[in-house]
């Protein structure tokens, strides 16, 4: 099990912080470009996000640092899929999670986190993610109970996947072997994690990352309305400047919008639309580098934190 050194006392009385990573690597050809892409299926972890692994990181991490007790409160900022896996081991742990999201997020988003009894506070963003972490640090400061597990910028995000996540990939795919990895970045954990260590087992690996065509700030350009919930959220977070990026790859939001729906019609994947962003960059790869190229991607969350959004009111024949 990849979280073998998590606390036994809260594996034993929380048995589904055991349900956290370990996915399967699922192979999926695409007929009509036959091309086959090896995407890890991270929603199917138990609050159904690859979030639950850096929030059962960091949280353990922080338990035996002594930086938990009793009264504390885990304060993060966060677009939903982090505040929904900080609520869940919150939940199973015993600690009390206050989160603070975009009022832009959506609604299902909102509804999962308070399933898990934490509460939410929103805020109007001027700054992207910016202004809900300074707000975080704010009262933070003002109240010592709170802990900010700051995704954006902990070392410990990007250490998790390089120790789990990059190598269940290696272990997973045929021969060991990724000529290529694909992932979007919200937090820029799984990029920089995983392009680590897939980078240490065969430097020739090229790592890319995949952005809103509408917001490609790694491109050098300005931030801007997209679709694509959960990645570039008008700021680079250091984590990422931290990736062994190679290439960046633009994926529109209709694209991405067209080929969650696909993954869900042909492949009966129930996906949101950073797993279709991601498949739209890896077969765009797969075709430059070939039939025979191995590329991985990450399948991130399910989709029905998606239920408001343009995802379900899309018409994938234009």
């Amino acid at each position: 099990m990849p979280y073998a050194s998590a606390s036994r006392s809260a594996a034993a009385s929380s048995p589904v912080l055991n349900l956290i990573g370990n996915t399967p690597l699922l192979p999926l050809h695409f007929a009509a470009e036959g091309i086959t892409i090896y995407a890890k299926a991270e929603y199917l972890n138990p609050s159904g996000s690859i979030k639950d692994r850096l929030a059962l990181h960091i949280i353990n991490d922080a338990e035996k640092r002594g930086l938990l007790h009793p009264g504390s409160i885990i304060l993060e900022c966060t677009s939903g899929n982090t505040g929904i896996a900080l609520a869940m081991v919150g939940a199973a742990k015993g600690y009390a999670v206050k989160i603070l999201m975009s009022e832009s997020a959506s609604v299902e988003r909102r509804h999962l986190i308070g399933h898990f009894g934490a509460s939410i506070q929103l805020f109007t963003t001027t700054d992207g993610y910016g202004t809900g972490i300074a707000l975080s640090r704010e009262m933070a400061a003002a109240d010592p109970r709170y802990f900010l597990p700051c995704q954006f910028e902990n070392p410990l995000n990007a250490q998790d996947h390089e120790e789990t996540t990059g190598p269940e990939i290696l272990r997973q795919i045929p021969g060991g072997r990724v000529d290529a990895f694909v992932s979007g970045y919200g937090t820029g954990g799984t990029i920089t994690g995983c392009g680590r260590a897939l980078k240490a087992a065969h430097a020739d690996t090229l790592v890319v990352a995949m952005e809103p065509s509408e917001a490609a700030m790694l491109a050098g350009e300005l931030p801007c309305c997209h679709a694509i919930e959960g990645i570039a959220g008008g700021y680079v977070p250091p984590l990422v400047r931290e990736a062994p990026i190679d290439r960046k790859c633009k994926v529109s939001s209709a694209d991405a919008l067209a080929m969650t729906q696909r993954l869900a019609r042909e492949f009966g994947l129930l996906v949101g639309t950073s797993s279709g962003a991601n498949l739209c960059a890896a077969l765009h790869l797969a075709h430059e580098l070939g039939p025979q190229a191995q590329v991985a991607t990450i399948l991130c969350d399910r989709a029905e934190r998606y239920y408001s959004t343009r995802l379900f009111h899309h018409d994938v024949t234009g």
